[in-house]
């Protein structure tokens, strides 16, 4: 077993509290909460059961984690509501007006731009 995978299998919870397990090697019946929203899931309150550990020189500390929360625990997701629909839709259409021309833009305008692209560059 090399030095790196041995940091990161701890299926008891002995080193790090919770069990934590290798990158792509958690067992079956925990997943992440992208893979819980895929599924159409939610934590729903839980807290969490496992983690997933790997080696990472991008963070400070050098591993990322990716936290695990049990499957048949998890709740599914709730409804979008007719008022939050409409608070989405109206916070898109504020993404998509110039601030300068006031116009739809069609696309949501770059932050780093800060109006729509025929107004940050005209001809």
């Amino acid at each position: 077993m090399s030095p790196a995978f041995g940091k990161c299998y701890d299926p008891t919870g002995a080193r790090y509290g919770i069990p934590t397990y290798p990158w792509k090697l958690a067992p079956d019946g925990y997943a992440t909460r992208r893979q819980l929203r895929a599924r159409g899931l939610r934590p729903g309150g839980q807290q969490v059961a496992a983690q997933l550990m790997r080696r990472s020189r991008r963070r400070k500390a050098g591993v990322a984690i990716a936290f695990l929360y049990r499957v048949d625990l998890a709740k599914p997701v709730r409804p979008m509501t007719p008022a939050k629909w409409a608070a989405h839709a109206k916070a898109m259409a504020a993404r998509r007006t110039c601030p300068a021309c006031r116009t739809d833009a069609g696309y949501c305008i770059p932050t780093s731009l800060g109006c729509c692209v025929t107004c940050s560059y005209p001809s």
